[in-house]
């Protein structure tokens, strides 16, 4: 999720900067609308896209050996996680993603109501193509749909051009993309970002309108926006007339004369941002460390899986083909991790032939081992890692010695589940041996396994799992 959210803020910065610096200046107003609201959407859905032909797999430290283990989510332990309880099972990422999306949605029903009590409480007066409603001891001018809000006190002679420029706003629905925006905000509230192209589209929205009210009369525009300040609300929802901050650039982009039709191509801009972006959303995270030994290495896994996959139609002669292939397999894994980042790791694989107690990676074997209690679970992945999580903050305990040393970090641990269904060759590596210890520990009271099988037969599967000690 955090992966997701940092990929679209990413494409949405580098799509909003294109437009400040090469289209914002340009006359043409709907071109750079369709801009905004399809570059929003753009980024909302291209984290999402994976292209086999950009995809690089770039391998991190046991990471390019997840098609061998089978990498169970983090566990954060703290020096009070034995002791919180009911308060350590909350997430608190999604109550304060929550609590935010809450507050906004409370923000904008406010909006609403005051906008309903505002139609409430004017003079309401139905007209062909929308609802005037006059504002009772105001100076407001502004727009929400097809509801045309004028105050009371705005001069008769100048309420005929507000409306026109209003009626702009309400034929294009520019509403529409005003309370997209509002949606995006409760969805999205902790990115600056969504506010930016709300921001970006309300100021469009004015110039599109101005650009169209002043085509009858130029001068009486001008003449509109310079009269006077109006006492207004800063209201993100609505459409409004006068607001102060937006004068200026109103009065600016009127008198520019029309962009050349040559500058269209400046949206062309767009198609090597977006290849851009599906190269970027493609790639695997990671750095690179002996490149082409670990492709290599990455390849034969995959060719391994494969061949094991569609062992039931190979011939005796193939199937001793595919034995030497696995054996050297195993021999260069062993010889890469025992050199990778200083682990030395055991791995005991005898090879992959389908005689029980052989290993099968977890991507492969046809039966999953299955955690005490979730034989009957709809989804035994999932029901794996949450008891397996449960598991470690119940028997967790931070040595006192380890406290006292302000010692922390991350341990990594590898084990197997033996075709017996036991917990077997526990293999770790942390920041200190007292953290390495612990976790050992609590792996070790693992409860007994359902094994896991492959055609039939029990073999042993590898896991592995990050857990991090943290000091409070």
């Amino acid at each position: 999720m955090i992966t997701y959210l940092l990929e679209s803020l990413t494409i949405q910065l580098v799509f909003l900067l294109a437009y400040d610096l090469f289209l914002k200046k340009e006359t043409f107003l709907q071109w750079n609308r369709a801009y905004l609201l399809g570059t929003f959407i753009l980024s909302l859905l291209l984290p999402w896209v994976k292209i086999e032909a950009f995809k690089t797999t770039i391998p991190e430290s046991l990471v390019q050996y997840q098609q061998f283990f089978w990498q169970l989510d983090e566990v954060v332990l703290s020096t009070n996680a034995s002791q919180s309880g009911f308060w350590q099972d909350i997430n608190w990422t999604f109550v304060v993603l929550g609590a935010g999306s809450l507050s906004m949605i409370v923000w904008l029903v406010v909006k609403l109501n005051r906008i309903y009590k505002l139609k409430r409480n004017g003079v309401v007066s139905r007209e062909r193509d929308f609802i005037k409603v006059v504002i009772l001891e105001s100076e407001q001018a502004f727009s929400f749909f097809k509801n045309v809000f004028l105050g009371e006190s705005i001069p008769k002679e100048k309420q005929e051009n507000i409306l026109v420029h209003e009626m702009v706003h309400v034929k294009q629905w520019h509403s529409l993309d005003l309370m997209f925006f509002e949606i995006m905000r409760i969805v999205f509230w902790f990115n600056p970002l969504v506010y930016l192209y709300q921001n970006r589209i309300s100021e469009l929205h004015e110039f599109i309108a101005d650009a169209q009210a002043s085509k009858t009369n130029k001068r009486v525009q001008y003449e509109l926006l310079l009269s006077e300040v109006f006492q207004i609300q800063n209201f993100s929802l609505v459409n409004q007339f006068f607001k102060q901050s937006l004068i200026k650039k109103r009065i600016v982009m009127l008198t520019k004369k029309k962009s050349k039709s040559i500058y269209q191509f400046k949206y062309a801009l767009l198609m090597p941002l977006v290849l851009g972006m599906l190269i970027y959303t493609s790639c695997d995270s990671g750095s690179i460390q002996n490149g082409t030994q670990e492709d290599s290495l990455s390849s034969q896994i995959a060719a391994l899986q494969e061949e094991i996959e569609a062992k039931e139609q190979l011939s005796s002669n193939e199937l001793e083909a595919l034995s030497s292939l696995s054996n050297t397999f195993t021999d260069k894994l062993k010889q890469t991790m025992s050199t990778s980042d200083g682990w030395t790791v055991a791995m005991g694989v005898d090879g992959a032939q389908g005689v029980s107690g052989d290993i099968f990676p977890f991507a492969v074997v046809d039966e999953a081992p299955v955690f005490p209690g979730c034989e009957n679970a709809e989804d035994k992945k999932d029901c794996f890692q949450v008891k397996m999580q449960e598991h470690i903050r119940k028997h967790f305990n931070y040595p006192k010695e380890a406290q006292e040393l302000g010692i922390q970090g991350r341990v990594n641990v590898i084990f197997k589940i033996s075709s017996e269904g036991d917990i077997i060759d526990i293999r770790k590596r942390g920041p200190h041996k007292l953290l390495e210890d612990e976790v050992a520990r609590i792996i070790s009271r693992l409860p007994k396994m359902q094994p896991g099988k492959q055609k039939g037969q029990v073999v042993n599967v590898p896991f592995s799992i990050p857990i991090t000690f943290k000091l409070d």
